[in-house]
């Protein structure tokens, strides 16, 4: 199907689920969607993989400090932990009307969607090394994903996949511009929320509707190098994530905010070092950016 088709009927879509449904009616389309996400262990499994070495190469890691090495890994990190994500869910949580009562419900929500994001990412890696990684296959578009699949693995692995990126791709359209609208209005001190309207959150609507409009626009200019512009996104996501975990962890810890709900120690030194570990990658980053195959030179001697 064109583009010209698929994505102005897809931002519309979206836009009519945001802007004309209730709050429980988007989180139960959200809850829905997240199901479709069992193609991707599908996926892997017809794929075939060699799971010891999958396994083994799990619980030994490897580092190289080199440029594209340490930009990748960055990227992988924003995706998965990414800044947006922080702001949409307090904002969820505040569109609820979450309680104090209900806080182990909502935290109980939070662990099960951060493993069940890293099993389904795990499994996307899985299939794409498997087959598209293993041919030497190269990846300009996302279709270009799902077709590579489609000799290696069969048609029906390919249209699992393609149908996984397809639903992704409307999440995350509905997502991203909500979250950023969030935070927006929320910083300004303006309306928010589903549960409104255009009359009672005009501004919160309107940077909705906008985004929505550039994001189709800009994916409808022809030869967009879209892979790139998604994979560069998501390496400034990693890098500005330490900025945001340091404020989050700080009010966290604040006893006189967060009474008996701070931090305990081993979410504080995973937190903490995931903050540490972001910042060198990210200097590391920068420096092999300002100097070009420093770290090379530097790993030859």
């Amino acid at each position: 199907m064109s583009k010209y088709l698929s994505v102005p009927v897809g931002a519309l879509l979206v836009w009519l689920l945001i802007v004309k449904g209730s709050y429980k009616v988007v989180e139960k389309v959200f809850l829905v969607a997240c199901t479709v996400y069992i193609a991707y262990p599908i996926a892997a499994f017809m794929a075939g993989p060699h799971w010891g070495e999958i396994l083994t190469a799990t619980v030994t890691p490897t580092f190289r400090p080199e440029g594209d090495y340490v930009i990748a890994m960055i990227g992988v990190v924003g995706t998965t932990i990414a800044p947006w994500m922080q702001f949409y869910q307090q904002s969820a949580v505040v569109e609820k009307g979450i309680t104090i009562d209900q806080y182990s419900f909502s935290r109980l929500d939070v662990i099960v969607g951060c493993v069940m994001a890293i099993v389904v990412a795990v499994f996307i890696v899985v299939a794409c090394a498997s087959t598209i990684h293993s041919q030497g296959l190269r990846v300009e578009t996302a279709a270009d994903a799902a077709l590579a699949l489609k000799p290696l693995v069969g048609k029906h692995a390919s249209a699992l996949f393609a149908f996984g990126l397809f639903n992704a791709s409307l999440f995350a359209a509905c997502i991203l511009p909500l979250s950023t609208s969030y935070y927006i209005c929320e910083g300004m001190g303006w309306e928010s929320g589903i549960g409104k309207d255009f009359r009672r959150a005009p501004q919160f609507f309107w940077f909705f509707t906008v985004i929505i409009v550039l994001s189709a626009l800009i994916i409808l200019i022809p030869n967009a190098p879209l892979i790139t512009i998604m994979f560069i996104s998501q390496v400034v996501n990693g890098a500005v994530l330490p900025f945001v975990l340091i404020f989050m962890l700080r009010l966290i810890n604040d006893r006189f905010l967060m009474g008996k709900h701070t931090n305990g120690p081993a979410f504080n030194v995973i937190a903490w070092l995931t903050v540490g570990i972001m910042i060198i990658l990210t200097l590391v980053m920068t420096l092999d950016l300002m100097v070009p195959g420093l770290f090379g030179r530097l790993g030859g001697r």
